[in-house]
């Protein structure tokens, strides 16, 4: 399969037949055109594509947006697993761009706080300006998907009594470099962790309390999601705590398949 490569001095961006992206260097600086489509966005500089072969080993990860947005207890027994009750309506927190970390690099486990947990994830890729949008347009606003890691810091999280350090130390968002373009049949799609090569999360996206629609559709009415914002969907149960040297991988399985595998430091 070949794949296009725009390079704009430094500023890179893959992007392949397929429909496949692969992200290189930062994209946001000649990304912002004003564009409201992502796909506009990432490809407004192709009159000076190549062809090339492989996705580059230095591509960072598929975000070129303002914004990360996760959505917490949004798997019925990852909730029962912690203790918690099962929100009635999404329960959103943030993550800072400067927690993302590409695959095949490291998780920085921060000393002296306590238990730090994986939780696996599929995250959608913002397509165009949503602001408003209703659950039946909401799919509409979707570029794309890709896998990521929402690391923890489980005893701050307990102890702040809200989210911000807790899920933001830097490298604590590993992000896969691929964007699957979106489709509706990802809503049955599946998602599986492993830890040192045993399986220890494995479900599908149906069993999402709040499925993507609902999930966009519910954040639009607070904020303006923009091209390449990235919206976290949640965990299943399975979650667990990880140690200097432990290797993760995460699969999201669809109608393609994306994974990221990451080492702990």
């Amino acid at each position: 399969m070949q794949r296009l490569s725009a390079h704009i001095g430094v500023k890179h961006v893959y992007l392949s037949q397929a429909g496949w992206r692969y992200f290189a260097d930062d994209t946001r600086d000649w990304c912002d055109t004003g564009s409201t489509r992502f796909d506009e966005r990432v490809t407004c500089h192709f009159s000076q594509c190549t062809l090339t072969e492989h996705c580059p080993e230095d591509a960072l990860p598929a975000f070129a947006g303002s914004k990360i947005i996760c959505v917490g207890r949004n798997y019925r027994k990852h909730a029962e697993e912690l203790g918690n009750d099962v929100p009635s309506r999404p329960l959103w927190f943030s993550k800072p761009p400067s927690a993302i970390v590409r695959g095949g690099q490291q998780v920085i486990l921060p000393q002296g706080y306590g238990r730090i947990d994986y939780e696996g994830e599929l995250a959608l890729v913002i397509g165009r300006r949503a602001k408003n949008v209703t659950v039946d347009t909401a799919c509409d606003y979707i570029g794309g998907v890709t896998a990521c890691f929402d690391m923890t810091a489980r005893d701050l999280q307990k102890s702040d009594g809200q989210w911000t350090r807790a899920k933001g130390f830097d490298t604590f968002l590993p992000l896969a470099c691929l964007v699957s373009p979106f489709s509706p049949e990802w809503s049955r799609g599946m998602l599986e962790v492993w830890k040192n090569n045993e399986l220890v999360q494995k479900d599908r996206f149906s069993s999402m309390v709040f499925g993507f629609a609902e999930l966009v559709a519910d954040l639009s009415a607070c904020m303006t999601l923009e091209p390449g914002d990235l919206v976290l969907t949640g965990t299943p149960d399975g979650v667990g705590p990880v140690a200097a040297g432990d290797l993760l991988k995460i699969t999201i399985s669809g109608p393609a398949i994306i994974s990221l595998a990451v080492t702990c430091a």
